[in-house]
């Protein structure tokens, strides 16, 4: 495609948070900027509904009596946020805000710079925000080119998912752990974790909540993974950490006693080899990060697991920051060389921008059920 087929608009899905508590989301025609010298402009061609994007996206208001307006060229999509929730949104009143964190496109425009124009013609993966649009500008730096013949579907989700899996991993070994838990384990993120940690030689210890979700895991290599929906659940997890000596944890669930489940478990497995008794716990150091929010209801922490304990957040973006440019370009490449393996994504279903805004798909997209990852195609449609 040429720059003179670039058109001045495209279409860009849009969230909008009222002082009075209205959601309100909308299709809006935005202009497509003029490259700076050091930009590109990609086609965005895929890009995924990550979690995090649905924070974003629905301002934790409650969808399931959300209503439809508008028109099927401009579909307006309102619902209600709760007053507990709107607490924390007083930065982001009456801002109409892009969403999307990664996807990925063809360069169809670059600016002057020998690095932008390099890029031309190029299927790119991209990080950085509102990419549930048309065209998104953005800096040459920030573009990582997919291996020839990955078409932008497959490289979409090669940015959030993988480095996150590959900072979990990064995480445990910079903090003097031997071994790893991860809950809500059969998602998208949970099996590139198996697989990378498979790869890698490191022990993973896979919590879900259904027997097939445990099956799943089984098949692609898992050798601890522990059903919480089962009697034995405490049993076969007390196993798992002692085999294995898993004392930190990546928790996507957040509310309820699971965090403070993990705790416990790794006190009992770290009680067994310990020497003594001791009335303040073992001394074995035990983490737990919680990174999602599945539960939005309180972590309850029972404690019967010592004194030798730290439950904290864990986010990407912080950890990347931290990791430093040396590493994250190191974890980049791995992710762009294992895209089609270790790395793969795998879709429910393709959804245009005003697909993405109807209330039956959001119903869908909005339970965040394992297995059910949607990729939102912007031109698709239109």
């Amino acid at each position: 495609m040429t720059t003179a087929t670039v058109p001045a608009t495209g279409l860009q899905l849009r969230t909008l948070v009222k002082k009075d508590g209205t959601l309100e989301l909308s299709l809006a025609s935005v202009p497509t900027p003029e490259p700076k010298p050091e930009e590109v402009i990609v086609r965005m061609e895929a890009s995924p509904i990550n979690p995090s994007d649905q924070g974003l996206l629905f301002a934790g208001a409650d969808m399931s009596a959300a209503k439809a307006s508008g028109t099927p060229q401009s579909p307006v999509v309102t619902a209600t946020v709760p007053a507990a929730a709107l607490k924390g949104l007083g930065g982001r009143f009456d801002q109409s805000l892009p969403v999307g964190n990664e996807g990925a496109g063809v360069v169809v425009k670059a600016g002057a710079s020998p690095a932008a124009q390099a890029l031309l013609g190029k299927t790119v993966a991209i990080l950085g925000g509102s990419m549930y649009t048309q065209y998104r500008c953005i800096k040459a730096v920030q573009c990582l080119v997919l291996p020839p013949g990955t078409a932008p579907a497959e490289g979409a989700s090669c940015f959030v998912n993988p480095l996150t899996a590959l900072g979990m991993v990064e995480t445990m070994r910079a903090e003097g752990h031997k071994a790893l838990v991860h809950t809500a384990a059969a998602s998208n993120l949970g099996q590139m974790l198996q697989k990378a940690c498979l790869k890698d030689g490191v022990s993973l210890v896979n919590i879900v909540r259904k027997p097939e979700q445990a099956e799943l895991l089984r098949s692609i290599g898992a050798q601890y993974v522990c059903d919480s929906s089962a009697p034995t659940f405490m049993k076969d997890l007390v196993a798992a950490l002692s085999e294995t000596s898993a004392t930190i944890a990546f928790d996507a669930v957040g509310g309820g006693t699971l965090a403070g489940d993990i705790l416990t478990a790794m006190e009992v497995a770290a009680s067994r080899k310990a020497g003594a008794y001791s009335r303040y716990g073992s001394s074995t150091p035990k983490q737990v990060y919680i990174y999602g929010g599945l539960d939005r209801s309180p972590t309850v922490l029972n404690r019967g697991f010592g004194m030798t304990w730290s439950v904290g957040g864990w986010l990407l973006t912080p950890f990347l920051a931290k990791a430093g440019a040396e590493t994250v370009q190191r974890l980049r490449e791995r992710v762009a060389k294992e895209l089609k393996t270790t790395f793969a994504s795998h879709y429910a279903r393709h959804i245009s921008l005003r697909e993405a805004l109807s209330l039956d798909m959001i119903a869908e997209y909005g339970k965040q059920a394992t297995g059910a990852k949607y990729l939102i195609t912007p031109h698709a449609g239109h």
